[in-house]
């Protein structure tokens, strides 16, 4: 096992966009560790005087093409062996903060009530990681809980060039306030490699993310990816020490609910004794269906069982 350092920079970042077609700056072996920096916002979101800015994030704005709306990614992560069929298995160790702001805004059409901001808003929070909290220019504090908005790996080929906004079943920026150290995320591999990319910082989320942003801050974070070959899933999932997690990520709701309800019933019948009616009404006493976000043109819906509840364990 080896540990790997990824830093942001604009040789190791891509601004808006994932493709199969894009090599990676880095390969790894299935069990390393990598500890992965990250950087985000634009030019306009920079805070005043008085806040530390990572000075890469200067040169990313530079010299990085921003080739779709979307995010700025570190990566590819490229994983030895990876085929698609394949399953990365991501173990987030840990993740800190790099700064000592963040940003949050409004804009017009834009959130979960597109209407009703004619006007665009931006304030920035201070930051203190020694106390783990984000203070609000009017003085509230809350507790920060961070993690990674975009955790994806390549879509398939023929999807071609693709925004970071959507997210779809390569991952990407599945918002999951559930993504901290601790948890564990399956992405299903569609192109060779794999190519995982992490960006989209947070400090803190609220389920749904109404307004269109987070605390969006610089994070580092790290992690151990072990390359799976006997899950054949084909959609995010992932697991927290107490509970499974099935995804969901459709334009529609309903639809994305749908989604994540159907694949918790398939784990838990591939891993227990219970029929899918069984299943689905064990579902209906013990999970939580909860609204990932509402902000992302492709809205989320994940479905949260705890591990107790099911024969056989985990």
């Amino acid at each position: 096992m080896q540990h790997h350092h990824l830093g942001a920079g604009p040789d190791t970042v891509h601004w808006g966009w994932f493709d199969a077609a894009q090599e990676p700056v880095v390969t790894i072996d299935s069990g390393d560790r990598i500890t992965v920096q990250s950087v985000s916002g634009g030019p306009a979101n920079l805070p005043g005087d008085g806040f530390h800015v990572p000075p890469e994030l200067y040169r990313i704005h530079e010299r990085v093409q921003r080739k779709l709306p979307g995010h700025i990614l570190t990566g590819p992560i490229a994983v030895r062996g990876a085929e698609p069929g394949d399953v990365l298995e991501i173990r987030i160790l840990d993740i800190r903060l790099r700064q000592d702001w963040g940003y949050t805004f409004v804009r017009p059409l834009a959130g979960a009530l597109p209407n009703d901001f004619p006007v665009g808003e931006q304030m920035i929070v201070a930051l203190d990681r020694e106390r783990s909290v984000g203070r609000l220019p009017w003085g509230t504090e809350l507790p920060l809980r961070p993690f990674f908005g975009v955790m994806g790996v390549a879509p398939p080929p023929a999807w071609g060039m693709i925004s970071t906004i959507q997210p779809r079943a390569h991952g990407g920026n599945l918002d999951n306030k559930e993504l901290i150290p601790g948890t564990t995320l399956y992405l299903p591999v569609f192109a060779e490699g794999g190519k995982l990319s992490v960006g989209d910082g947070h400090g803190v989320q609220g389920d749904g993310e109404v307004c269109v942003t987070a605390i969006e801050t610089a994070l580092e974070g790290t992690f151990e990816v072990i390359l799976r070959k006997d899950l054949g899933w084909t959609y995010p999932r992932a697991e927290t020490p107490t509970h499974r997690m099935t995804m969901g990520m459709d334009p529609d709701l309903d639809d994305a609910a749908s989604h994540a309800l159907r694949q918790m019933i398939d784990w838990i019948t591939a891993t227990s004794n219970l029929s899918r009616p069984q299943a689905f009404m064990l579902m209906s006493l013990a999970a939580d269906v909860r609204v990932t976000q509402l902000v992302n043109e492709h809205k989320g819906i994940h479905v949260m069982l705890a591990k107790s509840v099911l024969s056989g364990g985990s």
